[in-house]
């Protein structure tokens, strides 16, 4: 624990962690205090800052917050929570409210103390919130209404004095709907699997049947027979492939990295003990300062309606630099664990993409030329009749070579679970793919650094509550491969997508700005930006306090500046939302399986295009030497 051992603050440190530990029965639990939005991700928890005055609400406030995070190490396990959680944005956020008010209703009906330091910390959050002064419902979140009513029918306790009003607006309507469902919560509170299904049963009330996906417990047979070869997959498969076509294209990915191996150990000769060990991952490229294009078009940046309160708390971060070492591994251990079966499926696509980009890269001759290289399979014609002239060849160029891709991910909250592992491992297949054909890629991510605000919104209520502050969250940009990083040096970062807290909020238009700047600082001519999301920017924060549309005009404007005035060629992948309003050049799929599909498809496509239109120009003038 990183406490400050003198004063009467160290020792009030020292003792809350202890009691965390105790109370989680974790005795690995890492404590640190600091003035960031506290937090709870694996066995670390982020508590408010205390300072040496130890104020008795400071003290209720910091105990609360540490033993809703204990309670959830206790009580909460991960697999059950994300076996029945709903699909759908609104259910989840129900679901989420649901389960976080079970836990600490264990421990307040245990411990009455207990009960009174949650009760601070609750009414310590609403009093710092917009909603606290909400005057109709659409101003005031339903799921935490609805944490708050089960928190009050399992503890007895009334609600916080600062989220009454909240409460209020929509009791009665939930009450007329799903009343019976609440009355037994109390018989279900320490098993977190009943309790998850009658959870799911107040949200079906709550008009929100559409949002729940399959039954969890009745599909859970048909999800295991899923994971076996499927006949009619097998019987669909040309020339009778059947259930060693996910071998066969592991194989031959491993076969062509194999081919090049020895042109990459002569290439990088100092990287030689990487390529045994990830042992300098965190190694940079030598540095000097990019090149930077002199372009009339230079940069993005916001226009006049579009307002950042403040960029002060806001992050471009390394992955690795999000977490240790050994978190990572352990992320991409699971993120490889969990879809096995997908990589072969994506690993043909890639071979797909590779046999096409290279077959691109294979040398191409303009021959019978008055002046070049000297075509010595044509001399016999000038030994047979020495009137005739000699012959020359020009190489073609090779125009895809200077090129370079950047993956930009959404990391919002409603990608969490298969579509974010979907995304992490296409990612990762294609920049190894690329790599291979001489195409430098680079992985981006973009979320927020806390849910609804974070500092930057403290800051603005400190501030005195400015009407129209703008955005109004701390951006979180990710870096998880640079353009320059080999692969094998990134390729555990790609994990980090699976840390749990890390999927937040998205403003996609700074992110846009973000990674297409980037990429204009790169030297290759060709640049090309493909952004995977499955929704509008939503920031529930800023949209609070400006106009509804407010994040999703500004992603249509520098859309329209990047697609009309930049050099960069911009695509986009909607995963279950319609991207085609937005990009011009777009393609949305419905299912998460679709994406490694669509990726490949229109990589393959922009590359053939320029190859082709690259290579008309180029006839003609060989041709008009000969005239």
């Amino acid at each position: 624990m990183a406490a400050n051992s003198e004063g009467p603050a160290g020792e009030f440190k020292r003792a809350l962690t202890l009691a965390m530990k105790t109370i989680a029965e974790e005795p690995e639990l890492t404590v640190t205090f600091g003035s960031e939005t506290p937090a709870l991700s694996g066995t670390k928890a982020k508590l408010p800052q205390v300072t040496n005055d130890l104020t008795a609400n400071e003290v209720a406030i910091a105990r609360g917050v540490a033993d809703s995070f204990a309670l959830r190490l206790a009580n909460h396990s991960d697999s059950v929570h994300n076996h029945y959680r709903p699909e759908g944005r609104n259910a989840r956020a129900v679901f989420e409210a649901a389960e976080q008010a079970r836990v600490e209703a264990i421990g307040a009906r245990a411990m009455p103390g207990m009960a009174l330091n949650l009760a601070a910390m609750l009414d310590d959050r609403y009093q710092k919130r917009p909603t606290v002064g909400a005057s109709d419902r659409a101003n005031a979140p339903l799921e935490e209404a609805v944490g708050l009513l089960i928190r009050e029918r399992l503890t007895g306790l009334p609600p916080p004095q600062h989220a009454r009003l909240l409460l209020d607006l929509w009791r009665p309507w939930i009450e007329e709907r799903a009343k019976a469902n609440f009355d037994h919560l109390g018989e279900a509170i320490t098993d977190q699997a009943h309790f998850a299904r009658m959870s799911r049963d107040i949200i079906a009330a709550l008009e929100m049947a559409d949002e729940l996906g399959d039954d969890p417990d009745t599909s859970e047979e048909n999800e295991e027979q899923e994971t076996e070869p499927d006949a009619g997959e097998r019987e669909e498969t040309p020339e009778g492939e059947e259930q060693d076509s996910q071998q066969s294209a592991m194989e031959e990915m491993q076969e062509t990295e194999s081919q090049t191996e020895a042109a990459e150990a002569e290439a990088q000769q100092s990287d030689t003990d990487d390529m045994l060990e990830d042992a300098d991952s965190d190694e940079e490229p030598d540095g000097e300062e990019p090149w930077r294009p002199q372009l009339p078009f230079s940069s993005l940046s916001n226009e006049d309606f579009y307002h950042v309160f403040t960029n002060q708390f806001d992050e471009e971060i390394s992955a690795e630099d999000l977490c240790d070492t050994d978190e990572l591994t352990r992320l991409r251990n699971y993120l490889d664990k969990q879809l096995a079966n997908l990589q072969g499926v994506v690993a043909r696509l890639a071979n797909r993409l590779q046999r096409r980009l290279m077959a691109q890269q294979n040398r191409s001759w303009d021959f019978d030329l008055e002046e070049g290289i000297l075509d010595a399979a044509r001399l016999s014609r000038v030994v047979t009749d020495p009137m005739h002239p000699l012959s020359f060849k020009v190489e073609q160029d090779i125009q895809f070579r200077d090129t370079v891709v950047t993956l930009l991910l959404d990391n919002s909250g409603s990608m969490r679970g298969r579509p974010i592992t979907v995304a992490a491992t296409c990612a990762d297949i294609l920049a190894r793919t690329l790599e291979r054909c001489g195409v430098k890629v680079e992985i981006l991510g973009f979320t927020t650094r806390a849910w609804k605000g974070g500092q930057s919104r403290e800051k603005w209520l400190a501030s005195g509550k400015t009407a129209n502050p703008g955005r109004l969250n701390d951006l979180r940009h990710i870096i998880y491969k640079s353009a320059d990083q080999p692969w094998r040096r990134a390729r555990r970062n790609l994990g980090l997508m699976m840390r749990e807290g890390l999927l937040k909020e998205n403003i996609d238009g700074e992110a846009l700005i973000w990674a297409h700047n980037r990429l204009l600082a790169r030297h290759e001519q060709r640049r090309i930006l493909m952004v995977i999301s499955d929704g509008a920017p939503v920031d529930d924060s800023t949209l609070s306090v400006n106009s509804g549309n407010y994040l999703e005009k500004h992603l249509r404007q520098v859309i329209l500046d990047i697609e009309g005035r930049s050099p960069i060629e911009l695509i986009a992948i909607g995963i279950g939302h319609d991207v085609t309003r937005y990009y011009k050049r777009a393609v949305t799929i419905v299912d998460a399986e679709e994406l490694g599909g669509a990726m490949t498809e229109k990589l393959a496509e922009l590359f053939e295009e320029h190859a082709q239109a690259a290579r008309t120009p180029q006839a003609p003038r060989a041709r008009r030497r000969l005239n």
